[in-house]
């Protein structure tokens, strides 16, 4: 269950509360019976990038799973000459 943090806007006082997702906020301050907030801060843990679930572990099967695709084989069918047969030399 997550913790949340209130402050009450006539007396300062701070709480921190476990509730459920599907508890009502709390509204009374007990200590003055003034009305609370809840206080909102910056997320702990961020992930950025494409792919961190496939890199972190190191056996070879998620290696290999982070490997871009090989390219395919070009056609090795000759192309046409069109070469001349007689060529000169400057001398």
């Amino acid at each position: 269950m997550p913790t949340y943090q209130y402050r009450c806007t006539s007396c300062n006082e701070e709480l921190e509360v476990v509730q459920k997702f599907t508890d009502d906020p709390l509204t009374v301050c007990p200590q003055c019976d003034g009305s609370l907030r809840k206080v909102f801060n910056a997320v702990g843990v961020v992930f950025k990038g494409s792919g961190f679930y496939a890199t972190d572990n190191r056996s070879k099967g998620k290696l290999n799973a982070a490997k871009p695709a090989e390219p395919k084989p070009v056609d090795s069918k000759p192309a046409a000459s069109t070469s001349s047969t007689g060529s000169t030399s400057a001398a």
